[in-house]
């Protein structure tokens, strides 16, 4: 060391400043945590429900699928071709059944929304799929089940 040069301190910040920072920080992140867990986040509040109804779907030998009404047996319509997003969502939510050993006679009800959500939802197993995430024009592919007259 130079003789004459002044001794330079260190900078002491506030420790109690660092540490408020960072229980404000885990506080936020526990309580957005804590709301999503729960299902209080603005995107998880189920709006009242405006349509319901039960459906039963079932591949046929032809490769279409019968969409018969729940409550009546009556068939709604019958799917041919490749009717890939219906399929699709019916495919996640019947490999749950078949992991829990349901068979597929039980309906499935979809639900029509007052905020224009739809969800398609397995009553035996608790699944669920939001059909509006998909974008409306999947989201019509189910929605239309809502409204259909037995043939």
């Amino acid at each position: 060391m130079t003789r004459g040069a002044a001794q330079v301190a260190p900078d002491h910040f506030p420790k109690w400043l660092l540490f408020g920072a960072a229980g404000i920080m885990a506080f936020s992140l526990i309580s957005v945590g804590w709301v999503r867990i729960m299902g209080y986040g603005p995107d998880q509040l189920v709006a009242a429900t405006t349509v319901q109804r039960s459906l039963i779907f079932q591949d046929q030998a032809h490769g279409g699928v019968r969409v018969a009404d729940g409550l009546t047996g009556a068939t709604l319509a019958v799917l041919q071709g490749e009717q890939g997003f219906v399929r699709g969502a019916l495919r996640a939510l019947a490999r749950e059944r078949y992991a829990r050993g349901i068979g597929s006679a039980q309906p499935f009800e979809l639900i029509a929304r007052a905020d224009g959500r739809i969800t398609l939802m397995d009553p035996s197993t608790g699944q669920r799929v939001e059909l509006e995430s998909f974008g409306p024009t999947n989201s019509a592919e189910f929605s239309r089940f809502l409204t259909l007259q037995p043939e």
